[in-house]
């Protein structure tokens, strides 16, 4: 499992942008068994909070599906 660090910009339900420091922006899906909620996300976002995220890159998935978040 791969991580990466960077700030939620945009979130719609279980999806979610994030932003890294670079000024990249990758979409992150929820998984279905992730250790977080969707209704933890927008707290996220109307903080602009620094997150690290734990994903996988699923090949049927146009983005990445994230099984953990913590702040960083």
């Amino acid at each position: 499992m791969r991580s990466m660090e960077g700030v939620v910009t945009i979130v719609q339900e279980g999806r979610f942008q994030l932003t890294d420091d670079a000024g990249v922006s990758y979409l992150c899906i929820l998984d279905r068994n992730a250790a977080a909620e969707p209704a933890q996300l927008a707290p996220l976002q109307r903080r602009q909070a620094r997150v690290r995220v734990h994903y996988t890159e699923p090949h049927d998935l146009i983005g990445l599906a994230v099984a953990s978040i913590a702040l960083v």
